[in-house]
């Protein structure tokens, strides 16, 4: 098992990737601990992932609030001893729009959780990771940040661009502690939002559901949608002692859609 004995923190645990990341940890033999906003939502997938709860920890966190993301570190490491690696999937992704129309609101949003909160959760974890011996932390980032998507989102894609700045930061400020820092960064994931959307589009355009992932995946060699758990699994490669000699690397789950 890849990762076994390692406590891993999952931020941003819903529905989606968050989610799959927690089941992967769970089945390649990690401790995990589980932190989002919403605490009774949080809990219930806590209960779901492991109804024993001996190798699972809930722990309701706001990236924004420096307080939070450092209990959220503590609560891990007096559980479980010590924080591994951390998988941050928290974001706020829905921030669509361009230039002229993007409000500052929006804006001042995606910054503050995407790239500040981000940066809150990994010094809060390289507190406890310095004390160990090293550890990993694993960043989701977004083709937008490279390429426009389809419908403008030049906040958020800003933001994420912003993230990736932070990791080359991160990388050699951190290194010499022997803490990787690294970015997953998927296309598409199919899963609850993009499922969601599939059968939504497919109603609006009286189309099947087929034409609409035909279109998807048209510039997608492999022509598949990637699952929420293919870019799960390459986060707990991130995780994993595997990685233990990269850092600072973007690792595309795109099934070969968009090439660097």
């Amino acid at each position: 098992m890849l990762v076994k004995d390692k406590t891993i923190v999952v931020v941003g645990v819903g529905p989606g990737l968050g989610r799959e990341v927690a089941v992967a940890a769970l089945r390649d033999g990690a401790n995990v601990v589980v932190a989002a906003r919403r605490k009774e939502d949080l809990e219930e997938q806590a209960k779901s992932l492991d109804p024993s709860g001996k190798r699972i920890l809930a722990v309701p966190t706001d990236v924004t609030n420096d307080a939070q993301c450092n209990a959220l570190m503590d609560a891990a490491a007096k559980k479980f001893g010590r924080v591994d690696s951390v998988v941050l999937v928290a974001a706020l992704d829905r921030a669509f729009g361009g230039l002229e129309n993007t409000n500052p609101a929006d804006w001042a949003a995606c910054l503050a959780i995407n790239v500040q909160g981000a940066a809150q959760i990994c010094l809060a974890a390289s507190k406890h990771m310095r004390k160990t011996g090293g550890g990993s932390l694993v960043l989701i980032g977004s083709q937008s940040m490279w390429y426009p998507p389809m419908a403008p989102q030049i906040a958020y894609a800003s933001s994420k661009g912003g993230l990736l700045s932070a990791m080359y930061h991160m990388v050699h400020e951190l290194g010499p502690y022997k803490i990787r820092v690294n970015m997953v960064v998927p296309t598409w994931m199919w899963g609850p939002p993009v499922e969601g959307f599939v059968q939504g589009e497919a109603k609006r355009q009286g189309v099947s559901e087929a034409e609409i992932i035909k279109s998807i995946t048209k510039n997608m060699p492999l022509g598949e949608i990637p699952k929420d758990d293919d870019v799960a699994n390459a986060c707990i490669f991130f995780c994993s002692d595997y990685s233990r000699m990269v850092t600072g690397e973007t690792m595309l789950v795109n099934a070969g859609e968009f090439l660097r």
